[in-house]
């Protein structure tokens, strides 16, 4: 477990950006005082976001959200959790993008979004820049997503999988290594792009 110095500022990060990603909306979804962080592993980089997972779902995906939460703290990484915090209706764009926000701001080292069917969410997330969501709904997708596509957050549907599956997937695609080699060409054309239609 982390000090509380280090939970506090953990705390403050998810605050932050979930009220510059909801406005309004935040109080709505954002886990109360002293729930943000549910640990930091021992393995856990406390700098940078590394090895910290944004965990966020909608009122369809609350129940299995809070299963994941405790199940990847007990793997040893960090969790942020970006809401929601009951079963009470939240549209999942809001969901995604605060995950997806704190992949792609580097707060957090991967995100999952928890919705009825992943779909919503997955389309979404990857409208943030900088992110690679990925739908997995068995064991092959999960490896697939990580090592063809380095995905940065995966997205899961809560009214496919049971908590047992939705564990096992979890874990894969968190353990799973990006393959790079001729991988690597391609996900980089996917940032291209995305490049292409910045406005920047």
């Amino acid at each position: 477990m982390t000090d509380a110095s280090d939970e506090s500022e953990l705390r403050a990060i998810v605050t932050r950006v979930v009220q510059r990603t909801l406005g309004n909306a935040a109080d709505r979804v954002r886990p109360p005082a002293g729930e943000a962080i549910v640990a930091l592993g021992a393995d856990a980089d406390r700098g940078g976001g590394a090895r910290v997972v944004a965990l966020g779902a909608d009122h369809g995906g609350f129940s299995l959200k809070e299963t994941l939460k405790d199940f990847v703290a007990s793997l040893g990484y960090g969790v942020l959790d970006c809401g929601t915090t009951s079963t009470n209706a939240v549209d999942y764009p809001d969901l995604a993008y605060a995950v997806a926000r704190l992949v792609s701001e580097g707060q957090a080292w991967r995100g999952i979004v928890v919705d009825g069917a992943g779909i919503g969410s997955c389309m979404a997330a990857n409208k943030v820049p900088g992110v690679r969501a990925a739908l997995c709904y068995d064991h092959a997708t999960a490896v697939n997503s990580r090592e063809h596509n380095d995905a940065n957050v995966l997205t899961l549907g809560a009214g496919l999988l049971g908590p047992a599956l939705a564990k096992q997937i979890a874990q894969t695609w968190l353990a799973t290594e990006f393959a790079g080699g001729r991988h690597e060409r391609r996900v980089a054309k996917i940032g291209e792009i995305e490049r292409r239609f910045s406005k920047d």
